[in-house]
């Protein structure tokens, strides 16, 4: 019977230990990913690309037809206001010009017969010796002089600025960035002045022609500080300024962008017309704040880890004489309490707790109630938006909420506002474990989980998170 006995305890102990082996197998050991809480600037910036030019750039074209014969500057070489930059034969404009001299000569002699003959008319109509119609052709014939004269006067002028217009000048200071002809070449003067050179004034002075996106557009303001990137140049950023903010858009398969003219200084010369930029425009800068990687506000215990953290918070209420969620607020300084508690039936605490109702779901725009089980009251579809938590381990290896609030951010890092971190601490980002169940969706089942910085949510509770 002993022997039975004996047999049925061995085989007792083996099934126990064989269940303990097989549901510790099946429970994997959390393993978390920490990142360190650290201190530094951050900056929220504005990206778009955009084209570099010259503050002024003029082409310079030909008013009259004809064979170019020299050229003097060539690509890349700087003129002054008043250089002779290129020279159109003047053969044909030479001959214009001395065949109106010569019917302006031809009109003064006219004119002076003619005021002649009025003359001598004039006495004899005086003495009635010509008759009044002799007189009025006279005078018709001295009128018709006179203004063939201004006629001739005019032709010979038109031909002299002709000649003068072969001789081409520079307009303005600056480059010769183009030049599309060369010397022989045929140019014709019609309704579109065909383009000799064109010149870029001063390239100490540069702008660049961003184009930015409508949903961004509000946020770039004239004087903003401008940082960029050119390919030519990797690894070195340039500075600028914005000086205009254009009103007019550009649609483009129906996106609608705006054009934002920087002002950019280029006085190593290192910057070129026509570069490609990427453009960040700084919109605000925060130093020396507390930062945290984005992935440790995105993390969300599983809902194993949050099982065992409401029976940690029970088991915290117990001690301090209440049930969990009976309406002890607590201690100072006590951030997994204060997050996680809610009165009954009292008045919210820092804009996170309900009044005390009968627990019954709240609107996009309400707070949910209170509850009598513990359930505190959401903060409805307009909570904060700079509101998030993040989680650590305590000094005995067990999850901790904190609450924190964000601020600036870079898409990488953002600004937190507590006092229960300092930099150099570390918090949870992840899980490192493969077979890690699927995350909570919120600190209760049937709850949604909460929004990334920046963000609300929607669902029980008025949407708000028990955070």
């Amino acid at each position: 019977m002993k022997k039975i006995a004996l047999i049925v305890l061995i085989l007792a102990l083996a099934g126990a230990g064989g269940w303990y082996a097989y549901s510790d197998a099946k429970t994997p050991t959390a393993q978390y990913r920490f990142v360190k809480v650290e201190t530094g600037d951050l900056e929220s910036i504005v990206s778009s690309t955009g084209t570099l030019n010259a503050v002024s750039m003029v082409q310079v074209g030909t008013q009259v037809s004809g064979t170019i014969s020299k050229i003097f500057v060539d690509f890349n070489q700087k003129v002054h206001e008043g250089d002779l930059i290129a020279l159109i034969d003047t053969t044909f404009l030479a001959a214009s010009v001395r065949d109106s001299d010569s019917n302006y000569e031809r009109a003064r002699s006219q004119l002076d017969h003619a005021a002649r003959e009025q003359c001598r008319i004039k006495i004899l109509f005086d003495k009635k010796m010509a008759s009044a119609s002799d007189y009025e052709q006279a005078q018709y014939t001295l009128d018709q002089s006179k203004t063939g004269l201004k006629s001739a006067q005019a032709a010979l002028d038109r031909a002299r600025i002709n000649l003068r217009y072969a001789s081409i000048y520079a307009p303005i200071d600056g480059t010769v960035i183009s030049r599309p002809v060369d010397a022989g070449q045929t140019v014709a003067a019609s309704f579109s002045a065909p383009t000799l050179f064109l010149i870029a004034n001063d390239l100490r002075q540069m702008q660049i022609l961003a184009n930015v996106d409508e949903g961004d557009i509000g946020q770039i303001k004239e004087d903003l500080k401008v940082r960029f990137t050119v390919q030519t140049h990797p690894g070195r950023t340039f500075q600028g300024q914005v000086s205009q903010v254009r009103l007019q858009p550009s649609t483009i398969q129906n996106v609608v962008n705006y054009t934002v003219v920087v002002s950019v200084t280029n006085e190593d010369g290192l910057l070129l017309p026509g570069m490609t930029t990427t453009v960040d425009f700084l919109i605000e800068r925060a130093q020396d704040v507390l930062k945290v990687p984005n992935a440790a506000l995105r993390f969300r215990p599983t809902p194993e880890m949050m099982a065992e953290f409401r029976k940690q918070m029970e088991r915290q209420g117990s001690e301090g004489g209440l049930a969990w969620g009976q309406g002890r607020e607590g201690a100072p300084g006590d951030s997994t309490r204060s997050a996680n508690r809610a009165e009954g039936g009292g008045e919210q605490r820092e804009g996170n707790r309900g009044e005390g109702g009968g627990g019954e779901q709240g609107g996009n725009n309400r707070g949910g109630g209170g509850g009598g089980g513990g359930f505190r009251g959401g903060e409805g579809g307009n909570r904060s938006r700079d509101s998030s938590r993040l989680w650590c381990l305590d000094e005995n290896g067990k999850l901790k909420v904190i609450r924190v609030r964000t601020g600036l951010t870079d898409g990488q890092m953002t600004e937190i506002k507590t006092k229960e971190l300092t930099a150099g601490q570390e918090v949870i980002s992840g899980l490192l474990t493969t077979d890690a169940p699927k995350a909570a969706t919120g600190l209760f089942p049937g709850t949604a989980p909460a929004a990334p910085p920046g963000g609300g949510g929607g669902g029980r509770r008025g949407g708000g998170s028990p955070f």
